[in-house]
């Protein structure tokens, strides 16, 4: 007799798998497979769940289903035909969920692009001229016509518009037979970038890191490098050597940028060095090139992307290598939905996926200087700038013996140099991290402060608008010229400066120097802002006017004065890492000026001239800087030495927030390793109509916080009505 045990397919039995659905749920649920259906653990399908049809995961073989179950269990619909998701993805999915406490759901989510589009690109329509003219012939059909009478197949849309046509005429004449409609055929897939196409030349200090990068590459293994160089030192050239041997050797390379959006240089100097673009992923693209983009990543036919945060969690089909450039940025941090923080959970995908991954920065965070120094990492130093540039020369302006004059905010001494500048047809740039005219409106008569109605907030003017602006919720109202507290007339005044007022003080004071404003809220799309940045790159500014948006590693070959107006703004708030974002904002903004010809300097106007952050500034001593921001930490306990946690408690009234967050304390469990403070108001206590408050979770460096946390939320009552909690592990913001 045969003993051979038979696998449940071969024993006819009802197979049953578990999949995860890409919604707020952190449970799989179990379904029968249809006899004939293959699937594995990976497999995208389709699954009904209450009325209507969903996207799922096959997360896992249910091999030991409930046999209570087994009548009630509905059958997977259909298996989708597009590629699995591989063993690597699902660990990272399953990895992020428990870390930052989120619903494997909602993780799988971002894999799945939210799940829209998947499968086969839909083929577009095309019309091609095929017969004779009609007999009614009016103006609209003849220049359809004109634009057709080659004969060849295009596109409907773009022969409406090109003709100036609705596509009703392109219909009729379908009808009357001059004209057909075809199926256009799939775009050629993008030629593949060439790692040999434009090597450069590189000085003896890059080539020494451009061969680490290509022997990191090459070797293939989990290895975390920090390319630490200064401003115009090279790094995206150098670590670009990585990229290409990955290419060489057929892996998919990952570059994540902090604003991909706006980083239209950046993809012509990867053009230039490869030959064509790369595959951007980005919120802005339009869902048909998201669409095709993912098909591509998935399939292995894009050998290297250029993306935001959520391009992390794609489903690449080789995946060798992750690039994070300005590694310490704070936009790496994503604070809704998913908390998760790019940068560590590039780490993670690497570590899982057995791939090396490459840090680059200026300014590197605090968190990864100290594993460099205790050689977790391994950094690869670019101390000098290229070309034998020189970097900035600082000045600090001490506002206390130097101050503007009254309603002004640039510094006669800072006006002065603004005027050499532009007389050496040099440019300048002028920083301010305050968008709008003013942060604050009031009534010289009463003293009344515009403030946001549903927000602890102050309403911010946008003269250019003429709106004043809620930045926390969006809340907007038209700038009134009567105060609505006292009824007095023309008695609105602006308080503080905005990069606006700026922007207006500059052409009072430089009547024929061309300006721009560069900043957030004044963006369009993202060609203008494309456009904006190559205006200045030519030439045809003279004073730029930006928040930090001009800090993001544009390169600007005739800026060579930068000022910083407020240099102390940044160090006024409760932030524990207020002092490390200051340094690392001014360095970068600094480090614009001076890139290509000239020395560049940059002035810092400040009321502060003593403090560490403003004299490690000036002398350019990053040394110091590190030194003592390192050993605060230390001494306190905070991250990178300890851990963190935020949960934010928010309820349509206070005493419900309030009460909220003392149960939750209450029921905190004991371990000396943890210290549990609040709940406190957060510091932005309302928005959106939303009181807010704050239980901040602080333990030692080895200890395993989430699991504390999920340990504690499991005896906590769970938030009803309006009641919402929010938990996020390693908080980047404090607010």
């Amino acid at each position: 007799m045969d003993h051979t045990p038979r696998s449940p397919a071969s024993a006819n039995a009802t197979r049953m798998v578990d999949v995860l659905v890409p919604v707020a749920l952190d449970q799989t649920y179990s379904y029968k497979v249809p006899r004939g259906m293959e699937l594995k653990a990976g497999d995208l399908v389709g699954v009904p769940l209450g009325p209507r049809e969903v996207l799922a995961v096959v997360w896992a073989e249910n091999a030991n289903p409930d046999p209570r179950l087994h009548n009630r269990l509905k059958d997977v619909s259909e298996k989708l035909d597009i590629p699995p998701l591989k063993p690597e993805l699902r660990s990272v999915v399953d990895w992020v969920a428990n870390y930052t406490l989120s619903p494997r759901g909602m993780v799988l989510r971002m894999c799945l692009r939210m799940g829209e589009n998947l499968g086969p690109e839909r083929a577009r329509p095309g019309v091609r001229l095929v017969g004779d003219p009609p007999k009614r012939l009016t103006p609209a059909r003849q220049r359809l016509i004109a634009v057709l009478s080659d004969r060849l197949l295009h596109g409907k849309s773009e022969a409406a518009k090109e003709a100036g046509v609705s596509a009703g005429v392109i219909d009729g004449l379908v009808d009357e037979g001059t004209l057909t409609v075809e199926p256009m055929p799939p775009p050629p897939p993008p030629p593949a970038p060439d790692p040999d196409f434009g090597r450069p030349d590189f000085t003896p200090l890059q080539r020494t890191a451009v061969d680490t990068m290509r022997a990191l590459a090459a070797n293939g293994t989990f290895h975390v490098a920090l390319l630490d160089g200064v401003t115009g030192s090279g790094k995206t050239e150098v670590y670009f050597e990585a990229v290409a041997e990955a290419i060489r050797r057929g892996k998919q390379s990952l570059i994540l940028m902090p604003e991909i959006a706006l980083t239209g240089q950046f993809l012509d100097r990867f053009a230039q060095r490869f030959g064509v673009r790369p595959i951007e992923w980005h919120s802005e693209l339009t869902p048909r090139t998201r669409a095709r983009n993912w098909a591509a990543i998935s399939a292995g036919s894009a050998p290297v992307v250029v993306g935001a945060r959520s391009a992390l969690f794609l489903p690449y089909a080789n995946l060798g290598l992750i690039v994070v450039d300005e590694e310490h940025d704070q936009a790496y941090k994503q604070d809704d939905g998913v908390h998760y923080h790019a940068r560590d959970m590039a780490v993670v995908r690497a570590h899982i996926a057995k791939i090396p991954v490459v840090l680059a920065s200026a300014t590197p965070s605090v968190e990864s200087e100290v594993n460099a120094r205790k050689n977790r990492y391994q950094r690869i130093a670019l101390p000098s700038r290229f070309g034998g540039q020189h970097m900035p020369h600082i000045e600090a302006i001490d506002l206390r013996r130097e101050p503007p004059a009254r309603g002004r905010f640039i510094s006669p001494r800072l006006a002065g140099e603004i005027k050499t500048a532009i007389e050496r047809r040099e440019q300048a740039l002028l920083f301010l991290n305050r968008r709008g005219y003013a942060p604050l409106t009031l009534c010289r008569a009463c003293g009344h402060r515009f403030a946001c109605t549903i927000c602890d907030a102050w309403l911010v003017d946008h003269r250019f608008r003429q709106r004043l602006v809620c930045h926390h919720c969006g809340f907007s109202m038209p700038r009134p010229h009567i105060c609505p507290n006292c009824s007095a007339e023309e008695s609105l005044v602006a308080v503080g400066p905005g990069v606006e007022r700026l922007q207006e003080e500059a052409a009072a004071l430089f009547p024929d120097a061309r300006t721009m404003v560069l900043s957030s809220d004044l963006i369009t799309s993202i060609e203008t802002m494309r456009s904006e940045l190559a205006e200045i790159a030519e030439g045809r500014v003279d004073i730029i006017i930006g928040t930090q948006l001009v800090a993001k590693g544009h390169n600007f070959p005739r800026l060579n004065l930068v000022g910083v107006v407020d240099a102390d703004l940044g160090l006024s708030n409760g932030d524990p890492r207020a002092a490390e974002r200051t340094w690392q904002l001014l360095n970068q903004v600094i480090g614009r000026a001076g890139r290509e010809q000239g020395r560049g300097v940059g002035y810092l106007q400040t009321h502060q001239p003593d403090h560490p952050v403003m004299k490690a500034l000036i002398a350019c001593d990053r040394e110091a800087f590190y030194d003592s921001e390192i050993d605060l930490r230390e001494r306190t306990l905070y991250p990178p030495f300890g851990r963190l946690a935020s949960l934010i408690i928010s309820a349509g009234d206070r005493p419900s927030a309030e009460g909220f967050g003392r149960r939750l304390v209450a029921l905190a469990p004991r371990d000396e390793r943890v210290v549990v403070l609040g709940p406190a108001e957060a510091p932005l206590a309302v928005i959106k109509g939303r009181y807010r408050f704050r239980i901040l979770v602080k333990s030692a460096r080895g200890f395993d916080l989430s699991d504390y946390l999920r340990n504690w939320l499991a005896v906590c009552p769970k938030p009803k009505g309006n009641l919402k909690l929010e938990v996020d592990v390693d908080p980047q913001s404090f607010l």
